[in-house]
C-alpha cells in the first residue's frame, strides 16, 4: 500500500533554515510598516494634515528626463521597484534551488495563490457589478497578500505556527506578487511607448550578462539597473516591472553546469542579503507612509467611505474572498491529487493561514492608485477599504490561530525533544551533500 502524499509537509533542513532567516527580516519590516502606516494615519487626521499632503505632493527630480515626480510617486514607482526586485529574487530562488523546484510541492502554493486572487476579484466584481462610474477597474485591488504585514501580525500574536505553514505563507505571497505585477503590466498600462521599452532591453541585457558572470561591480550594476527602471517608467509600463525583470536576471546557483541546485549559492543570495533589509526596512515602510495617509473623518467619514461599493467590495474580497479562495484551492489540490495534510496539521490551520492571506496592503494600495488615480476621492475610499479589510482579516486570523496555539506549542515541544546532539531536528532530512 502506497503512502499518500503530504500537503504542507516540512521541507529540508537547509530550506527551513533559509526561510527562517527571511521571515525574521520580513517580520521586522512588517513592524516598521505598521509604524509608517500609523504615523501616516495620525498625521493625515490631525490639525496638521495639510503638512502631510504638502510633503507627499512635493515634486523632485529632473523634468528633462520626465522624472519630476512627487515624493508619493517616487515611493510607489521607485522604492517599490526594490521591493519587487527582492520578490523576483525570492521567487526564482524558490523554483530553482528551493524545495519548490519539485513540481509536486510547487503545485499547492501556486494553486492557492491563483485561488486567492481569482475569488477576491470575482467577489469584488459581484459587489460592483451595477455600480458604474469605472468601479470595476479596481477588480485587482484585493488580490495580493502583504507578506510583511501578515508576518508582523504573526509576531504580535506570538503563535507557534509550524514552519511548513510559515514557508507556505511566504511562498504564496511571493507568487501573489508575481501575479500582481503581471496584472499591473497587462491591465494597468494606459499608454505604451515601444521605443523606451525596447531600449530598456539594452541595459537589462548588459546587467544580465554581468551578473551571470558573477561580476560585483556595483558602480556599474546600479547605474544599469536605474537606467532599466527609468526606460521602463518612460515606456508607460509600471516601473516596478523592471524590478522583477532585474531579479529574474540574477543567477540563483553558482553554476548550472556544475551541479544544478546543489552547486552552491549564486548571486541571488548575495543580492538578497544586501537588498532585503533595504526593501523591508526602508522601501515598503516609506511607501506605506506616503500611501496610507487617508483622512477618515471619524465614524461619519468611515460610513461615507463604505457607502462606496468600491470600499465595500474590497473589504468583502479581502476577508471572505481570500479565505474562500486559498482554502478551496488547498482542498481541491488535496481532493484531486489524493494528498493528505501533514499529520501535525489540521484544516483549521489552513483556515487561519487563508485569513492571514486577506492582509492586503502594499500592492493593494498601489493598484488602487493605478486604477483610480492617486489622491482622487475614490482612491481615498480604496485606502479605507484596504485598511478596514486588512484589520478585519488580521483580527479573525488572530482568533483562529490563538485557538490553535496550544497545539502549536505542543508540536514545538516535541520537536525540541527530538533534536539531535548536533542541533538538527530528526523531523528534517538533510539532502545528500548538504553541509
Amino acid at each position: 500500500m502506497t503512502t499518500p502524499a503530504r500537503l504542507l509537509s516540512r521541507g529540508s533542513w537547509t530550506e527551513a533554515t533559509r526561510i527562517a532567516a527571511v521571515l525574521r527580516k520580513e517580520t521586522v519590516g512588517g513592524a516598521l510598516l505598521l509604524v509608517g502606516t500609523v504615523l501616516a494615519l495620525v498625521w493625515a487626521n490631525s490639525p496638521w494634515s495639510d503638512g502631510y499632503a504638502a510633503l507627499r505632493d512635493t515634486t523632485v527630480g529632473p523634468a528633462s528626463l520626465h522624472l519630476d515626480l512627487t515624493l508619493g510617486t517616487w515611493a510607489a514607482d521607485g522604492l517599490l521597484a526594490v521591493f519587487f526586485f527582492v520578490a523576483g529574487l525570492e521567487l526564482k530562488r524558490e523554483f530553482v534551488a528551493g524545495d519548490l523546484r519539485d513540481p509536486r510541492k510547487a503545485a499547492l502554493p501556486v494553486a492557492a495563490a491563483v485561488g486567492g486572487m481569482a475569488v477576491p476579484a470575482l467577489l469584488y466584481a459581484a459587489v460592483n457589478l451595477g455600480a458604474g462610474d469605472g468601479a470595476l477597474s479596481g477588480w485587482a485591488i484585493p488580490t495580493a497578500t502583504d507578506i510583511a504585514f501578515a508576518l508582523a501580525v504573526l509576531a504580535v500574536i506570538s503563535t507557534h505556527l509550524p514552519t511548513a505553514l510559515r514557508t507556505f505563507l511566504l511562498t504564496l505571497a511571493v507568487v501573489d506578487d508575481l501575479l500582481a505585477i503581471t496584472i499591473i503590466a497587462v491591465f494597468y498600462t494606459s499608454a505604451l511607448s515601444l521605443t523606451p521599452l525596447l531600449l530598456a532591453l539594452v541595459p537589462l541585457g548588459v546587467f544580465t550578462v554581468l551578473v551571470q558572470r558573477r561580476v560585483r561591480w556595483w558602480w556599474l550594476l546600479l547605474p544599469l539597473a536605474v537606467l532599466t527602471w527609468a526606460l521602463v517608467h518612460a515606456s508607460g509600463v509600471h516601473a516596478t516591472v523592471a524590478g522583477v525583470l532585474l531579479g529574474f536576471a540574477v543567477p540563483v546557483v553558482r553554476s548550472q553546469a556544475a551541479g544544478g541546485p546543489d552547486a552552491g549559492p549564486g548571486m541571488a543570495e548575495h543580492f538578497e542579503h544586501r537588498f532585503r533589509p533595504v526593501s523591508a526596512g526602508f522601501a515598503v515602510p516609506v511607501f506605506a507612509f506616503f500611501s496610507a495617509g487617508v483622512t477618515v473623518g471619524g465614524l461619519t467619514g468611515l460610513r461615507a467611505s463604505l457607502t462606496d461599493s468600491v470600499a465595500l467590495g474590497i473589504v468583502v474580497a479581502l476577508v471572505a474572498g481570500k479565505t474562500i479562495g486559498i482554502t478551496a484551492a488547498t482542498w481541491l489540490v488535496s481532493r484531486f491529487t489524493r494528498a493528505e495534510l501533514d499529520e501535525d496539521l489540521g484544516w483549521p490551520d489552513v483556515l487561519g493561514l487563508a485569513l492571514l492571506g486577506g492582509i492586503g496592503f502594499t500592492v493593494s494600495l498601489l493598484i488602487g492608485e493605478l486604477a483610480f488615480g492617486a489622491g482622487s476621492e475614490r482612491d481615498e475610499h480604496v485606502k479605507v477599504g484596504v485598511l478596514l479589510g486588512t484589520v478585519l482579516a488580521a483580527l479573525l486570523a488572530t482568533v483562529v490561530l490563538r485557538l490553535r496555539n496550544r497545539r502549536y506549542r505542543r508540536i514545538a515541544a516535541a520537536e525540541r525533544v527530538d533534536t539531535d546532539a548536533d542541533g538538527v531536528p530528526d523531523v528534517y532530512q538533510r539532502p545528500s551533500g548538504d553541509t
